[in-house]
């Protein structure tokens, strides 16, 4: 399995495509979250608002490893299927990272998409879907460090991306590591 981790902006999605387009299926952690929003009848607001509160009362309530418990069943029923390599997509927080780890011994890399601040904000503004100003991104980024622990997957990882160059440097670079990890 692979997981990728990254703050928002840093090219996690473009990544995660980009492997689910070379065939390798996806465990999106926040379709964990939007999949029980809608068994709630919770609507998810625009401006993502109604995801987040839901996603740290979710993780009050039900413990810090919720959603991992969800992404841990998935993997497994994949995995009985036959299927090796997994891409996991949104591991947020330290519960999460250790879970997996623990779950999953030596048969786990985590990859961190990384990028320079200005650039990754810049890319959060310009987005189509869910793009934040400035001030809206610097508090998104507080949140996940500080209620979500979203900074420690990304310090552990196995291996990192620096993703402030073009969509072609970044598809070569996921090639090699893809030729040293293994999927075993």
């Amino acid at each position: 399995m692979l997981a990728i981790v990254g703050m928002s902006g840093s090219g996690k999605s473009v990544v995660v495509d980009y492997l689910t387009e070379k065939g390798y299926p996806k465990i999106y952690f926040g379709g964990m979250i939007y999949k029980e929003m809608e068994k709630r009848g919770i609507e998810r607001s625009e401006d993502g608002e109604s995801e987040k509160k839901f996603r740290e009362e979710i993780r009050e309530k039900e413990g810090k490893d919720w959603v991992v418990r969800q992404v841990i069943n998935e993997a497994k029923d994949l995995i009985a299927a036959g299927q090796k390599r997994i891409i996991l997509d949104g591991v947020y927080s330290w519960t999460e990272y250790k879970t997996l780890r623990h779950e999953f011994p030596g048969k786990i890399t985590f990859l961190a998409i990384v990028v320079d601040r200005k650039k990754r904000y810049e890319r959060v503004a310009k987005r189509a879907a869910r793009s934040f100003d400035a001030e809206a991104i610097r508090e998104r980024d507080r949140s996940e460090i500080e209620n979500l622990e979203k900074g420690g997957p990304i310090a552990s990882a196995d291996y990192y991306i620096l993703n402030n160059g073009t969509e072609s440097e970044l598809y070569q670079n996921i090639d090699k590591i893809l030729e040293e990890i293994s999927f075993d």
